[in-house]
């Protein structure tokens, strides 16, 4: 695994997969910094995405697992902060690329469109995946601004 601690955020859309990738966290022995929601009433994602982004930022989780009924909100929440680089995957190869070309740091999930067990691989495959630096590591330092 590419970390020790994760951190977590959803709104309500992505509440219900929360719990299992929560498990498949404690499986892996991953500690978690879980930020909510932590129940199914709606929920406005900025609330616990930034959480998620600020601990990653600060170095006090390796990554970071945010999710909504597109993703995209999260996503684009999770971007506005200058450390993080947020990806949003719905396939297992959408998210090995992000880590090892793009060093994401956060995996932005989307839960109406990909099914549970889906979203599970992604994640595995999101921990597993080192960056491969290289040429890409010249295209990541160009991300932030200066």
């Amino acid at each position: 695994m590419k970390t020790n601690t994760v951190a977590i955020g959803c709104d309500h859309a992505g509440f219900p997969y929360k719990k299992a990738i929560l498990a498949l966290l404690g499986e892996l022995g991953i500690e978690v910094l879980d930020f909510g929601t932590d129940a199914p009433d709606s929920a406005d994602y900025p609330d616990f995405v930034h959480p998620v982004a600020d601990k990653v930022e600060q170095g006090q989780a390796g990554l970071g697992i945010v999710m909504c009924g597109s993703g995209n909100g999260v996503a684009m929440t999770a971007n506005k902060h200058q450390g993080i680089r947020a990806a949003l995957c719905w396939q297992e190869e959408v998210a090995r690329l992000a880590r090892s070309h793009n060093n994401a740091n956060v995996l932005a999930i989307p839960v109406r469109f990909i099914p549970e067990a889906e979203a599970l691989a992604i994640v595995k495959v999101f921990l597993e995946t080192d960056f491969e630096g290289g040429r890409h590591a010249r295209r990541v330092d160009k991300i932030a601004l200066k």
